[in-house]
């Protein structure tokens, strides 16, 4: 039985390094200034230097600023969104009279508006423009007798501007799919027409009292059903 610390052979015969526990092979040892890891981080790490095109901070904060959280309302629990959380906060802070938070809250009202307001100012510039121009190069056609070109979508008849509240609207397809989606739907509202016709008639000449409830089913279900459509065709 050999007892004591065993060890491996050393690297050169007669030299005084030996191999062992914590003591690998000088060969294989890393070198001086080397790293034992020189590829880094596997690709996918987390730590890893974003792209050029990538701001994969604005992803945190956003995703951290939609991540529901739960807290008190009240007397109960409910669940909202981070970012809805701490505008809460700082809406009752300042209602409360904290003079920072009520800074900060005016300052945030004040800028969100302002962003709105742009906003809307754009689109109503957008609307206006959109709606002279294409007045004028329909009139601009009707006047050459130019019947060959499309008609443009939305029609400027459909954009809808009130001068008084600075709103514009469009009322009527935007898009090619909705103007398909629309003739399918004015396609039915005839057939359901057809229907309710056909149920009064029905309905007239029939004196059987269970089949004439039958009917009346049937005739208020159809036209529930054709005015639907008709608040959906405008």
């Amino acid at each position: 039985m050999i007892r004591g610390k065993q060890t491996l052979p050393a690297v050169r015969p007669g030299a005084s390094y030996e191999v062992g526990y914590g003591k690998p092979p000088v060969a294989s040892r890393f070198a001086k200034g080397q790293s034992g890891n020189p590829k880094g981080r596997p690709r996918g790490a987390k730590s890893k230097r974003p792209a050029l095109n990538e701001e994969r901070l604005k992803d945190i904060i956003l995703d951290e600023a939609y991540r529901d959280i739960t807290v008190r309302d009240g007397g109960r629990s409910v669940t909202v969104p981070m970012a809805q959380a701490i505008v809460r906060a700082m809406a009752v802070n300042a209602a409360k009279g904290q003079h920072r938070a009520q800074r900060l809250f005016a300052e945030m009202l004040a800028a969100t508006e302002r962003q709105n307001k742009a906003l809307a100012d754009e689109w109503l510039e957008t609307a206006i423009t959109y709606k002279v121009e294409w007045d004028r190069e329909l009139a601009r056609r009707e006047r050459l007798g130019i019947t060959d070109l499309p008609a443009p979508l939305p029609h400027p008849d459909q954009v809808k501007i009130d001068m008084e509240t600075g709103r514009a609207w469009i009322d009527g397809p935007a898009t090619k799919e909705q103007v398909a989606q629309l003739e399918v739907l004015w396609a039915r509202r005839e057939e359901w027409l057809r229907e309710v016709e056909c149920l009064e008639r029905l309905l007239e000449a029939e004196s059987d009292e269970a089949v004439r409830a039958a009917i009346e089913k049937d005739l208020r279900r159809t036209q529930k059903t054709l005015a639907i459509m008709d608040r959906l065709l405008g």
